[in-house]
């Protein structure tokens, strides 16, 4: 049996490693799981796949499968990492296409605004004209009887 301890730093708890060459039990089961375990990681860097193990020895073949699940799980996470990005890129597209919406929005309230003051000053201008008119007519009626 060969032991080995090591502190990774100094604030972290002690790691021991024990394993022996001796025992070969569960090494056949092992061996069949690695195999089937044999995959090809595209998303990583060559320096970072999986190397396989020694297979006479469990510790080594357990390190191995550890590594796949890893590389497993990261190719997974790199996977939510796009569709997340995807989704940030159409919820952007979709921001910037609220705001020229919005801005259309206040550009028309504006010219609404204006229009609608416009209104009011000709539809008061109109009454007063009317008025003009009005007395005018009663004005000229007046000199026509009078006369």
């Amino acid at each position: 049996m060969i032991t080995s301890t090591r502190r990774v730093s100094p604030d972290k708890s002690e790691v021991r490693i024990a394993f022996s060459l001796d025992d070969n039990s569960d090494v056949s089961t092992d061996v069949k799981d690695v195999e089937d375990l044999s995959q090809n990681f595209p998303d990583l860097e060559q320096r970072l796949q999986p190397v396989p193990p020694c297979v006479s020895l469990r510790e080594s073949v357990q390190v191995y499968k550890e590594h796949c699940r890893m590389a497993r799980e990261f190719h997974q996470v790199k996977n939510e990492i796009a569709v997340l990005e995807d989704r940030k890129l159409k919820l952007l597209a979709e921001m910037v296409e609220d705001e020229k919406v919005a801005m259309e929005i206040a550009r028309l309230e504006e010219e609404f605004r204006r229009l609608t003051e416009e209104n009011r000053t000709l539809v008061t201008v109109h009454k007063e004209r009317a008025k003009q008119l009005e007395r005018l007519c009663v004005n000229n009626r007046t000199r026509q009887d009078s006369s």
